[in-house]
C-alpha cells in the first residue's frame, strides 16, 4: 500500500492552526486580557429573520409525511428548484442568464474549489495567484499538478494581470479577492477571458465575496465579461453572503457552453457530483433559497452594512495613521504593510502582545504576503473600535 505522498509536499501547518494556536497560547498567559479577534474570515451576525422562518417552515414539513423530504432532486444534482430559481434570479438581477441546469447547489465554496479538479487532468498546469486562499494551492498539491504564480503586488494593486509568457490550463481568480480585498473590473475580467480562450485553459472564478461590491464598474460574476460563458467555472457561497458558514451551502455555475477535448464540462461535473455528493440538506436549501427574494436581500444587505461599517472604521484607523492598504470598499478585508519594516509573523506577535489584537499575517498566503497582514471587518462594531483604538495607540508610539 502507498500514500499520496503529494501531501508531504504540503506546509506543516495550516495557516489558521498556527493562528489559532498562538492566540490561545497568549491567552493562556494573559487569563485576564481580553482578546479581539480580526482574523479568520467567521461571521458574526445572525441569519436573517426571512432564513430563520424559512428554515422553520421546512423543519415543520420534514415533521409530516405527507411534507417529508428524503434524498434531493437528482436532475439538478440534487438542488430543490426553489432554490435553483431563487441563484438564477440573483443571477439575472446582474444581467446574467442562466439556464437551470447549469445551477449545482453544494456544501460551500471551499468544498468545490477543491472538488472541481476531479474533471481535470493531473496533468493539467494551473495559475494561482500569489499571496492566495489556502485551498487553490494546497488542492492542486494534494494533486500532484504543476503550479505556477500570477505575482500579487502592492505595484499592481494585488490585481495581477495576464502575462502572455505564462502558459496555463487552469486559472484561479478570487474577486473581491480573499486575503487582499482588491476587486476586478469587468474590463480588467475580460482581458482574462480573452488570456484563458486563447490558451484553451478554464478559470475558476471565486465570486464568494461578489454582495460586498459597491458598484458597477466592478465585477459581481466572471459572466459580466464578454464569453466568459466559455472558458469559466464560477464558485460562490451564501458564508459571507448571508452568514452561512456555520450552516453550509453554495453554488456553481458550470455554462452549458464551457466544452474541452469536445466533451461538456457540465455533464461531467453533473457526474461527478451525482457519484460523490448526496446533496444538501432539504432545511438549508429552503433558508437558502429565501436569501434572494425581495425581503431577503434587503436583510442580507443590512447585515453587510455592518461589515461595511466595521470596514470604515478600519480604513479610517489605518489613514489616520499613514498605512498603505488595500480592500475594504468592495471587501470585508483590509490588507495592509506592517509597520516599521516588520515581517509578517514579527507584526502579528507585536500586536498580539502589545495590544491584545489578532490579525492574520500575510506571508501565511504567499511569498508575496511576506510584509502584509490583513484585518477582517466580520467582528461586531464594538469590537472592531475597541481594535482600532489600541492599533492606533501602540502604532503611534
Amino acid at each position: 500500500m502507498k500514500i499520496n505522498e503529494n501531501y508531504l509536499n504540503l506546509k506543516d501547518s495550516y495557516l489558521f492552526a498556527t493562528v489559532g494556536r498562538k492566540t490561545a497560547a497568549y491567552k493562556a498567559a494573559h487569563p485576564d486580557r481580553e482578546v479581539i479577534r480580526l482574523s479568520i474570515g467567521d461571521v458574526t451576525r445572525p441569519l436573517a429573520p426571512v432564513v430563520i422562518e424559512a428554515m422553520h417552515r421546512a423543519v415543520d414539513e420534514m415533521s409530516r409525511a405527507e411534507t417529508f423530504k428524503g434524498y434531493g432532486p437528482d436532475q439538478y444534482c440534487y438542488g430543490y428548484e426553489a432554490l435553483i430559481d431563487s441563484v438564477k434570479g440573483s443571477y439575472a438581477r446582474k444581467g446574467v442568464q442562466l439556464a437551470s441546469s447549469e445551477v449545482f447547489i453544494s456544501d460551500g465554496a471551499k468544498s468545490d474549489c477543491g472538488n472541481i479538479l476531479d474533471i481535470f487532468s493531473t496533468d493539467n498546469t494551473v495559475l494561482v495567484p500569489d499571496p492566495v486562499y489556502p485551498v487553490y494551492l494546497d488542492t492542486n498539491i494534494m494533486a500532484g499538478r504543476k503550479i505556477v504564480f500570477a505575482d500579487a503586488t502592492e505595484e499592481n494593486g494585488f490585481l495581477p494581470m495576464p502575462d502572455e509568457s505564462v502558459k496555463a490550463d487552469i486559472i484561479y481568480i478570487c474577486s473581491p479577492n480573499n486575503p487582499t480585498g482588491a476587486a476586478y473590473t469587468v474590463e480588467q475580467l475580460e482581458q482574462w477571458v480573452a488570456y484563458a480562450k486563447k490558451n484553451d485553459a478554464v478559470i475558476l472564478y471565486d465570486a464568494a465575496y461578489e454582495y460586498f461590491v459597491s458598484d458597477t464598474a466592478h465585477a459581481r460574476s466572471i459572466y459580466q465579461a464578454k464569453g466568459a460563458k466559455e472558458c469559466a467555472i464560477e464558485l460562490c457561497s451564501y458564508s459571507k453572503t448571508a452568514g452561512f458558514t456555520g450552516v453550509r451551502c453554495g453554488y456553481t455555475i458550470v455554462p452549458e457552453a464551457l466544452v474541452r477535448g469536445g466533451h461538456s464540462l457540465n455533464k461531467l461535473w453533473a457526474r461527478r457530483q451525482s457519484t460523490k455528493f448526496n446533496g444538501v440538506s432539504y432545511i438549508t436549501q429552503m433558508g437558502a433559497a429565501a436569501v434572494f427574494t425581495e425581503e431577503g436581500e434587503r436583510q442580507i444587505r443590512e447585515n453587510i452594512g455592518y461589515y461595511r461599517k466595521n470596514a470604515e472604521i478600519i480604513a479610517g484607523c489605518l489613514d489616520s495613521l499613514g498605512i498603505w492598504y488595500t480592500g475594504g470598499k468592495h471587501s470585508p478585508y483590509l490588507w495592509f504593510k506592517c509597520p516599521f519594516g516588520m515581517d509578517s509573523w514579527t507584526f502579528f506577535d507585536y500586536l498580539l502582545e502589545n495590544a491584545a489584537v489578532v490579525g492574520t499575517p500575510g506571508s501565511g498566503f504567499g511569498k508575496n504576503g511576506e510584509g502584509f497582514f490583513r484585518l477582517t471587518a466580520f467582528g461586531t462594531h464594538e469590537n472592531t473600535e475597541r481594535a482600532c483604538g489600541r492599533i492606533a495607540a501602540l502604532l503611534r508610539k
